[in-house]
């Protein structure tokens, strides 16, 4: 099962868990929430164990019914519209969980596998920028930055405001989700925030989310486009054996941009990382392609050693 718990529900001095699961389901990456989609699985982390990892190990598997692979900790945050007893803010700890997306009969009935994207269309630039950002969002964030109160705040924006979505001497960085996120937030750009008057369609803003849980998922969403730079994460994600292609697609989903396919394929090679199974599969055009699996010593190694993603210009 998997459950939300509302303020009322929160049990004094308990530690609180938010998990953030993300699997890669036919090519795709996606996210466990519950309560149709406005919320990540969370509550009281109880029992307690010598090792908060195991822990929500733990907790996750008695949540989702469903084995966790890789896991660490994100961050920890105050919730400041929620209160214990005592009056004081709930304090919850995320993790970062990645598995394989289980089947929705064993999920609870509020729980249910969401694309990302829908929390943040605006990251997805798989086929380029989306045209609606430089039309709907920059007028606004460009309206920011001319508000200043003066000319030192005015060009910190200016910089932030660049910085984040790849304007003049800066480039497009996957890692930065969340300080979009938060410059959308602090604008006024989305729902979650005081200042959102309704006037963007959720095509855009994308679907608001319960308890700053949004934020908690931008957080996650930073946190992997940046560690598949160095460590082959990807690794939990993947089926046994795959193509070259599905790698390079499944690891497109999480960045959220396109790779140049020669360049992908030959910093595989040369990273070692992958071992031929000696069997094939035909692809749509009826072309047979070779079955890679992971070598067992993968999580030993690094994926990209901090160099950038080969993308496709």
């Amino acid at each position: 099962m998997v459950s939300g718990f509302s303020g009322s529900d929160t049990i004094e001095g308990a530690t609180e868990v938010v998990a953030v699961l993300v699997a890669i389901t036919n090519l795709n990456a996606r996210v466990l929430t519950v309560e149709n989609g406005s919320l990540l699985p969370y509550g009281p982390l109880s029992p307690v164990h010598s090792s908060l990892q195991a822990g929500v190990r733990q907790w996750v598997k008695n949540q989702t019914r469903q084995p966790m692979g890789y896991v660490e900790q994100l961050y920890t945050f105050v919730d400041i519209l929620r209160t214990r007893a005592s009056g004081h803010p709930v304090l919850y700890v995320s993790y970062l969980g990645l598995v394989k997306e289980a089947e929705d009969s064993l999920l609870e009935t509020n729980a249910g596998w969401r694309n990302w994207y829908l929390y943040f269309p605006w990251e997805d630039h798989r086929d380029g920028r989306p045209e609606w950002i430089a039309r709907v969002f920059f007028p606004h964030l460009k309206k920011w930055v001319a508000f200043a109160e003066n000319e030192t705040v005015r060009q910190n924006r200016q910089r932030r405001l660049d910085l984040c979505w790849g304007l003049g001497e800066h480039e497009w960085i996957e890692d930065n989700a969340l300080y979009r996120y938060e410059l959308l937030y602090e604008v006024g750009l989305i729902p979650e925030s005081p200042l959102f008057d309704g006037s963007i369609p959720e095509a855009m803003t994308g679907k608001p989310m319960q308890h700053d849980h949004r934020r908690v998922l931008a957080t996650a969403m930073s946190r992997l486009r940046a560690k598949i730079r160095y460590r082959p994460v990807i690794s939990e994600l993947m089926a046994s054996e795959f193509t070259l292609l599905q790698l390079q697609k499944s690891i497109e989903s999480l960045a959220g941009v396109e790779l140049h396919k020669q360049n992908f394929r030959r910093l595989m090679q040369h990273q070692d990382l992958l071992e031929a199974t000696g069997q094939s599969v035909v692809q749509d055009r009826g072309r047979p392609a070779q079955l890679y699996r992971f070598k067992q010593t993968v999580l030993l190694e690094s994926l990209l050693s901090g160099s950038k993603l080969p993308v496709s210009k």
